[in-house]
């Protein structure tokens, strides 16, 4: 396995842990009764990151058969690795705030939220359109 994709694999891992461990909040929003739009926000947190870091996992398996250069390789990691952490900013903070960062104004912590979100989404699309690119070279 290449160094890129190692990294994918590694960076994954930790991703799907944090994701997992965001169902303790969730729970105890539940617990506690919390107001719906909260519980959705730590239900969305634990469902979403590990799905993306499955995606990364995924990839990481993949990269390393795929005939890319190097630096298109480097790309499409570091495209993921950057949009999920992004993601492990944005969902927990949305989820503790209350805001769901869909517009730039108000609170910082909604400012946070909204870039992070901005940020997560383009690196996805990023490594997205990489790998498609990446797998499309190997046909």
């Amino acid at each position: 396995m290449e160094t890129a994709a190692r990294h994918l694999v590694f960076h994954g891992a930790i991703v799907l842990l944090f994701g997992l461990l965001m169902g303790a909040p969730y729970g105890k929003a539940i617990n506690r009764k919390a107001a719906d739009h909260i519980v959705h926000a730590w239900r969305v947190a634990h469902a979403s990151l590990p799905v993306g870091a499955l995606v990364m996992l995924a990839v990481g398996a993949l990269l390393s058969s795929t005939p890319a250069s190097v630096t298109i390789k480097w790309l499409i990691a570091v495209s993921l690795i950057v949009s999920s952490y992004a993601f492990c900013v944005s969902l927990p903070l949305a989820a503790i705030t209350g805001h769901r960062g869909l517009s730039s104004g108000g609170s910082w912590a909604a400012k946070v939220v909204y870039a992070a979100n901005v940020v997560g989404a383009v690196f996805s699309i990023i490594g997205a359109v990489g790998f498609v690119y990446a797998t499309y070279l190997a046909l």
